[in-house]
């Protein structure tokens, strides 16, 4: 059975409910861990970034040439610039909120974070190294944030940390133009991971909460979820408004593979990934969100002289 938000995008019924129930548990967990907790653990020496937040776990030699070539890639680069979308939308900040129309994040970003893009807007952006706490599956990503949620929901309770925005969701299944990967072959509700060239099994999503900071807790595993120092990227963006699901994500990835074929200078560098604001205390319809493509600058291009002109519409 089908069901239809009032902002267009149709999914199962089912997925619906479930996903809603997600949503609504995520709202409980940004309005009160954000207001309750604040990270009692003791203290711990941040660990370098030796992950990237689409590819996993480095070698010490790899995550040194990630970093050397993010390095590179951001050269000249402020934190956020606007390239492309609606050049004129805008953002209000108040204290640690957001607000971009009826849009609103009232849940703290991570320390370092750029602002969050409007709804309309394509935004080139860095994104500092940040601790992750993940779980990651292989059934459909609608599902996965409810089977994720809740092992990742008491991993911070446990350790008392505040929750913050956004939740973010890697699409491992997606390729950079929005088709589903060659590693992932769909059987009914599960994407079933099989073996890629390296001849490891890669999940098809992984769901992280992020922590305010470095300091705040150790790495390592805890049950299902994993804590990690997902390192820095290089992204481009697009602000979305409306209800959290795939079907929306492609919409956003097409938007940005027509921007990247638009210019000269990027290409994309991995997964699909989303940023999730808001709760359910917000209207599916004003949801704000945003789809990212991580990139690398192509070969032979090094930084402009001038920065990047938004393309005309």
């Amino acid at each position: 059975m089908v069901g239809r938000y009032t902002d267009g995008v149709t999914w199962p019924q089912n997925a619906r409910a479930r996903a809603s129930m997600v949503l609504a548990l995520c709202g409980v967990a940004m309005g009160t861990m954000a207001g309750v907790c604040r990270g009692q653990d003791t203290p711990t020496e941040a660990v370098p970034a030796g992950t990237t937040a689409s590819e996993g776990p480095l070698t010490d030699r790899a995550a040194s040439d990630a970093k050397a070539k993010l390095l590179a890639d951001s050269e000249g680069l402020p934190a956020l610039q606007r390239v492309g979308g609606d050049k004129d939308a805008k953002i209000e900040k108040r204290g640690e909120n957001y607000h971009a129309g009826v849009c609103s994040i009232t849940t703290p970003l991570p320390v370092g974070y750029p602002d969050p893009t409007p709804p309309g807007a394509i935004d080139l952006k860095v994104y500092p190294s940040v601790r992750r706490a993940e779980v990651s599956g292989t059934t459909m990503p609608d599902y996965g944030m409810y089977q994720g949620f809740f092992p990742l929901f008491n991993h911070i309770k446990k350790r008392e940390i505040a929750m913050t925005s956004p939740v973010e969701m890697d699409y491992r299944m997606l390729k950079a133009d929005g088709t589903q990967t060659r590693d992932h072959e769909r059987s009914g509700d599960a994407y079933k991971a099989t073996e890629n060239e390296a001849g490891e099994s890669d999940a098809a999503w992984t769901m992280s909460f992020l922590y305010r900071n470095q300091e705040l807790g150790p790495t390592g595993a805890d049950g299902r979820v994993e804590v990690r120092d997902a390192g820095p990227l290089v992204v481009v963006s697009i602000g979305m408004k409306g209800s959290y699901m795939t079907a929306r994500v492609k919409i956003g990835v097409a938007k940005l593979n027509a921007w990247l074929e638009s210019q000269e200078q990027w290409e994309a560098a991995g997964p699909v990934r989303a940023l999730y604001y808001n709760g359910p205390d917000v209207a599916r319809q004003d949801q704000w969100s945003e789809v990212q493509l991580p990139v690398r600058r192509k070969a032979g291009a090094g930084a402009p002289k001038e920065p990047i002109a938004a393309p005309s519409e």
